[in-house]
């Protein structure tokens, strides 16, 4: 199996991590969509990263449906998205807010790091950092109050997904979001990053 695309991404971040604490192997090659784009465009048209390619040559691109992939590579116990239908909807919620506080920080990056200074457009950014900011009060209410991992009684992958969001927005943005605002979210995040698998796919 291979995982193309950079450890920046949390998007790549993710699957990579999900891959360790599945105890998948799998090739990591640590293309860019930006520096890289003729090679990454030989390996995958589209310039998409994440892009997998399991062992049989399938490929696949979107986090969440690569995530999908893998969950059924191994049994129903294993699998990082819950199987009970009540902790499976608490995670997919925690996924979607976190999902969107990705998205939300990676649109403020591109418009300050890559739109030109007079052509951005200042209301446009303080809608999407006002969203950012609205996603992690939503975490932030979610998490508060669960002790340990947020379901199943184990690491799932609403809590990858969170934490990896919040490590995201804290080093591509620094200073944006006030731990303090979000208590247990950074913890979560904190407890998180302490593990071997996190640990194992650093930010680049």
């Amino acid at each position: 199996m291979q995982l193309i695309g950079m450890m920046d991404s949390p998007y790549v971040r993710r699957v990579a991590i999900s891959l360790h604490v599945l105890g998948l192997s799998f090739e990591h090659q640590s293309v860019s969509v930006f520096r890289h784009y003729d090679a990454f465009a030989k390996i995958n048209p589209v310039v998409k990263a994440p892009t997998f390619i399991d062992d049989d040559g399938t490929m696949l691109i979107d986090s969440t449906l690569i995530l999908d992939f893998l969950d059924h590579k191994v049994p129903a116990a294993r699998r990082l998205m819950p199987e009970e239908t009540q902790e499976r909807t608490f995670a997919l919620r925690v996924n979607g807010f976190a999902l969107a506080a990705m998205e939300k920080t990676v649109q403020q990056v591109y418009e300050r790091q890559l739109r030109p200074e007079d052509r951005q457009h200042e209301p446009w950014f303080e809608r999407v950092n006002a969203q950012m900011h609205a996603a992690y009060a939503e975490l932030e209410r979610l998490v508060s109050g669960r002790e340990g991992w947020l379901c199943a009684g184990r690491i799932t992958q609403a809590d990858i997904t969170a934490a990896v969001a919040w490590r995201f927005t804290q080093h591509i943005l620094p200073g944006t979001a006030d731990p303090a605002r979000y208590p247990a979210l950074a913890a979560l995040s904190r407890r998180a990053e302490a593990l071997p698998e996190f640990v194992a796919t650093p930010l680049e």
